[in-house]
């Protein structure tokens, strides 16, 4: 009996876990699988391209009852297209991966891949022709949380690319940490640090240089002012030591 009441603990502490564990999990992309929307349109995204003309890019959303919906890419010129979504995340750590398949997508610049829209985030890219594979990348959130536009992309930042990819089960989640040696693995407050305006010179030195500019226009008034404008004749008199004129 005490074995009995033993063992149902132990299930009870592990199933607990599991469903806490479960609710960890929540997506917080919407219509991550892609089963909602009308028309040629998925619910929550919106597409986005460098040359944003139908015969340089288009997009498609596939729906299906018996399998995962898919959100298709295809750039038919060299370009940096991609579906997107907006989101606001507290602090904390976040797993974003999506399942891709790729056919012709160009070996040179970047490929089909997971993006946030921030310097370069992305998980490992997608080149060729491919069955359907996932592509996973890392992000810290620091501060108060922070705004993040997520990209489901074929090509990059100053690297255009061709090619089509379709993409599926798309998630992001709240984690711990990321697993040991988990790559590719960024932070989004340092990269935005690092790409913030730096500021030239100090509080300090723009006062100073304030003034010596107002030094500087008031020495030139004083040698060159003119006495036709007699709204200064009062101060000037006084300061030069003369009688002001009439």
């Amino acid at each position: 009996m005490l074995s009995a009441i033993v063992l149902c603990t132990m299930l009870a502490a592990v199933f607990t876990s599991r469903r806490a564990y479960s609710a960890d999990q929540k997506n917080l992309l919407l219509n991550g699988d892609f089963k909602k929307g009308s028309e040629d349109q998925p619910d929550s995204w919106r597409t986005e391209a460098w040359i944003n003309s139908p015969d340089a890019f288009q997009t498609h959303w596939h729906s299906y009852t018996d399998k995962p919906s898919e959100m298709e890419v295809d750039n038919l010129k060299a370009n940096d297209g991609r579906w997107m979504q907006p989101l606001t995340v507290p602090p904390g750590w976040y797993q974003l991966s999506v399942d891709v398949r790729t056919e012709d997508v160009g070996a040179k610049e970047s490929g089909a891949s997971m993006s946030v829209m921030e310097d370069g985030i992305m998980s490992a890219d997608i080149h060729g022709t491919t069955d359907w594979q996932r592509a996973t990348l890392y992000l810290k959130v620091g501060g108060h949380g922070a705004d993040i536009d997520v990209a489901l992309r074929v090509g990059g930042f100053g690297s255009l690319n061709t090619g089509k990819a379709f993409f599926r089960n798309a998630s992001m989640v709240a984690i711990d940490a990321p697993p040991a040696n988990a790559t590719p693995t960024y932070d989004l407050n340092a990269i935005r640090q690092q790409g913030a305006p730096v500021p030239i010179g100090s509080p300090i030195s723009l006062i100073v240089t304030f003034l010596a500019l107002v030094g500087i226009a008031w020495a030139g008034w004083r040698i060159y002012g003119d006495d036709d404008f007699r709204i200064f004749n009062t101060f000037r008199a006084a300061m030069a030591g003369r009688p002001k004129k009439q």
